[in-house]
Order: C-alpha cells, then structure tokens, then sequence
C-alpha cells in the first residue's frame, strides 16, 4: 500500500517480543540467578532468595485457595517484616491489589480504607489489634483476617482465622503465578493523607511500579547486591518501589521493625548496609543519638531523604558522620520519589551551608519521569526559571497513577490539562532545578506523614471553649514540622494548651495532633479570611 509505514507492516507484537512490564519477574530472576544469597534479614531470621521466591509463591497459592484473584484487593496492616515485603509480590502474583495500611492511622480511617477498597483479605500484626479491632467493628462485612504473629512482638490480640505462617504452610512452593496480561493492571492500592474528607485511593499500575523501580537503581547510582535498611515505611507509598528495587538487584531486604537509633546503628554494623531511606526525624536519631548506641561505620551509607529539606546543621553533622545525603521529592501519586536533587561533583567543593542550600532543594526529574514543569495553576503556563516566581509543579509521564479509585471527578480534576496537579508550590532556578515554598491546602509533613491542617482545625472547633482556629507548619529539628495551633477563644470562655492537646489526642492520630497551642486573635483579610502567611511566620519566630 502506497504510503504504509514499512516498520509497522508484518511486525506485530507476539509472545516472542512482547510482555507486559511487572516488578514481578524480578523475583525469579534473583531466585534463580543467587538462589543461596540472603534475600532478607529479620532478628535472627534469614531467608534465600529461592526461599522468599518459594514463600512469595505459597502466599500467592493460599490467596487463590481462598478464591481471591485478579482485582481482588489485600490488605496489609504490617510493620517493616517479611510479610509486609512478601506481600509486594505475593499478592499481585494473582492477579490482585495489594493495599498496605498506614499503621500509625486510627480506627475510623482504616475502618473508611477497608470498605472504600473492599478488601477481600487483611492480614494484620498483633501489635495493632486494638486499632484493627475497633475498625472492624464499624464495617458492616467482615474480611477474611490473618494474623501476623512476629516472634519480635509480644502482646496483642490474634483477631483472625489462623496466622500467618500456618495460612503459607496451606500455599504450594511451586504455584505458577500469573503474569498480568496487561501492564496497565493495577499491581497496588495507596490511600493518601493530608486531604479534606476521606483520604482518596491511588491506584498503581504494574508498569509504574516496574519503572520507577527500576527508576531507583539509575537515579541513586545503585550498583551490585545493596543491603538496604528498612527504616522507611513499607506502607509509604510500597516502600518507594524499593520492595522491587531492592530485589531486582538481589539485594539484601534487612527488616527493622522499630526505628531508633541503637537499633540502626547496630543493623548497620552488623549486616553491613550500604543504603537506607528516611525522613528527616530518622536523620535526628542518627544525629542525636548517645554514645553508648552508636557504632562505627563500616563504610559510607547512602542516606535517601524526603519530607520537608533538612537544615543545614543536620545536613552536615550526618555526613560528617559517614553517610551520604540524596534529597528527593515525590507524591503518593507519583509511585514516590520522582524528582532528585541530582548532585554535581564541583559542588562538593562549596562550604558546607551552601552545599546544604543546593542539596535542600528538590531537584530534577527522575530520569523515568518524562516531564515535570513548575506553572501557573490555571493556565499551566511555565513560570520563569527566576527562582523567584511562584507556581505549581506538574508532573507527567508513566510514573504517574492511574487515578483515583472510583472517584472520577477527583482524577479528572487531577489530570486537568494532560498534566498531574501535584497542589505543591514552588520556584524554578535558573538551572533547572525546582524548590518547594508552600503546599496547597497547607499541607504538614511531620516525620513523613502528611498532616492536614483543616482536618485539625475541624477537631480544634469541635471543642466548647474555641471560636477560632488556624493550624500551620511549625519548623522542628527531629519531625521536619510539627502542627502549630492559633486559637481565639469565645468570650467568656477559658482553656489550656494542654487541655486542647489532649482534646486533640482523642480525636486524631497522635501524630496529627497540635505540639504547640498559640492564644491570640487571628489576623484577617478584609474578607474574612486567615492570612496563614502571618501565622507561618509567628510559629517560625517561635523557636527563635
């Protein structure tokens, strides 16, 4: 035919050039290429490769037992074990969703999560039965329950049907799990937080994650077998992608299930980790820890940071310590990180407070992710790359969701434009590189978790004593920023600090709470509306 491509004439896709891209073959290649290497570490606990590749598959076995299959969701409810990195293949070996809770969230949260995603199965750790509890009571159908009993907690209730490891003994080692038939399935389920209402659900696809897991090897320089430290959260957005990352390098998955510094430092020593991932509070337990905790070094740790950019002073005591800071910036929407401060060798020659400028500074994009652009938030016109000019950031590509699970009003309004609105405000430098100022609907992102200011205020006006109340960010050294509360009281009415924190504390997640009450009138706008730019202001001159 006169005009026809001749590269797309009887070159079609076939079982011989084409498969659809999944995190999941990572796991047999490893398996199968170090069999005998040690896949993960847990106390005294250690697996192979083929052992986890054996066990990921029993998981997969004893799910399609119980007839959960392809868009079925699981729940996890898990600290930084081997069952919560199991899961991350197990579960979408079949074809299902897995959903990993955030564990520091209440009942009514997980109780929202469980229904909104209908989850079919929840396997839950002991450690969080009174929450698990609580929530399961408000759901009207009740999920098939696994308990997850880690021989390094004790105490707790079993809520389920049998534990974790008698429902694997059930599964077959050698279950010929499912490659998805398209890489556009849905591989996983992340709730956000930090929005007004219920948190929305983001939906990973297997192509996402396979890229921005892959994503993470180039973008941090990776090489050989890490051993990487869990100190950051499974449940953050699957981990960064790392569950996949790490094992795609048939690395080394070392398991912490609680974070402080005696405990890395001696994870560190022992099993000689070359890479972890953390907020800046984890950077303040390194920093801050006593001498009879820390141990030496046994050689440089590559240190990935996220959150609110840490402070200089932080910046240079850790790396005076021995570690390596990459700072990067991400979204759950984004399957994580998605933009790094990508370094430059000349700049190792700067002083120590300008090299922590730069390096506070959110960068690039990540080499997987096609575009990003910092622009006017309604006509999408790129700002000037002044550093000065304000404006939203952007990102596009295939590390971006699929969208928001059933609610397509809130994913259209997202991808307005062909671009995802990520609702962070930032400045673009001259040299390409973005840096955050603000986040939309005031956002606070204490020790990594987002905190949002309006779901505060709305606990803060529920008590007799308050008229008014505005929450900002507080700058802290361990917790990046903590919430800050402003409150006019009504007339003729009394309260303490004390006595609104603890109001809080009833109500909210502990970490969301208010750990500073500020008595005072709220300044206004001539329509009414609280100028929190003020507010911002007075919680920085706080710790002055």
């Amino acid at each position: 035919m006169s005009g026809a491509n001749p590269y797309e004439m009887h070159l079609d896709k076939n079982a011989a050039n084409y498969m659809p891209l999944t995190p999941l073959g990572f796991l047999e290649r490893s398996a199968s290429v170090y069999p005998k290497r040690i896949s993960v570490i847990h106390g005294d606990l250690r697996f192979t490769w083929s052992e986890s590749y054996d066990r990921c598959r029993r998981l997969a076995s004893a799910l399609a037992k119980r007839g959960i299959g392809v868009g079925d969701t699981v729940a996890f409810m898990a600290a930084n074990t081997p069952a919560a990195f199991e899961a991350t293949f197990g579960v979408p070996m079949i074809g299902a969703v897995l959903c990993a809770l955030n564990i520091r969230l209440d009942a009514e949260a997980i109780a929202f999560m469980l229904q909104h995603g209908e989850a079919k199965v929840l396997f839950t750790d002991r450690e969080f039965s009174p929450v698990i509890k609580k929530a399961l009571s408000q759901m009207p159908k009740r999920p098939l329950v696994i308990d997850i009993d880690d021989p390094q907690y004790v105490g707790g209730e079993l809520l389920g049907e049998c534990d974790y490891e008698a429902f694997l003994a059930g599964g077959d080692p050698n279950y010929a799990w499912r490659w998805p038939e398209d890489e556009w399935e849905a591989i996983a389920l992340n709730y956000t937080s930090g929005t007004t209402g219920n948190p929305k659900g983001v939906v990973y696809h297997h192509r996402g994650a396979y890229i921005n897991a892959l994503g993470n090897v180039v973008n941090w320089g990776m090489t050989g077998h890490p051993v990487y430290l869990w100190t950051l959260p499974m449940f953050h957005c699957n981990g960064w992608c790392f569950p996949w990352t790490i094992t795609a390098l048939a690395g080394t998955h070392v398991c912490l299930r609680r974070v402080d510094a005696a405990g890395m430092f001696t994870a560190i020593e022992d099993h000689k980790v070359t890479h972890m991932c953390g907020a800046p509070i984890v950077m303040g337990m390194l920093i801050n820890a006593p001498e009879k905790d820390r141990r030496p070094l046994p050689h440089q740790v590559q240190f990935m940071t996220a959150a609110a950019p840490p402070p200089a002073a932080v910046i240079g005591r850790l790396e005076g310590q021995g570690f390596k800071i990459t700072h990067v910036y991400g979204l759950t929407e984004v399957y994580g990180p998605a933009t790094v401060c990508a370094w430059h060798e000349e700049w190792d020659e700067l002083p120590l407070d300008e090299r922590a400028r730069l390096k506070s500074r959110q960068g690039v994009r990540y080499i997987n992710e096609e575009d990003m652009m910092v622009a006017d938030a309604v006509t999408l016109k790129p700002v000037p790359k002044d550093g000065l000019t304000m404006g939203e950031v952007f990102y596009r590509g295939n590390v971006v969701m699929k969208g928001y699970l059933k609610n397509p009003s809130a994913t259209q309004e997202a991808f307005a434009g062909g671009w995802f609105h990520t609702g962070d405000l930032g400045v673009w430098h001259a040299d390409g590189y973005i840096e955050l100022k603000d986040r939309s609907k005031d956002i606070i992102i204490s020790g990594g978790e987002n905190i949002s200011t309006i779901e505060v205020e709305g606990v803060l006006y529920q008590h007799p004593a308050v008229g008014e109340a505005a929450v900002v960010a507080r700058p802290d050294e361990k917790w990046g920023e903590t919430p800050c509360a402003f409150i006019g009281l009504r007339e003729g009415a009394s309260a303490t600090a004390e006595e609104l924190m603890a109001f809080c504390r009833e109500r909210l997640a502990h970490y969301k709470c208010p750990r500073t009450v500020v008595f005072t009138s709220l300044p206004k706008t001539s329509t009414g509306k609280v100028q929190k730019f003020v507010l911002r202001e007075m919680a920085k001159k706080l710790n002055d």
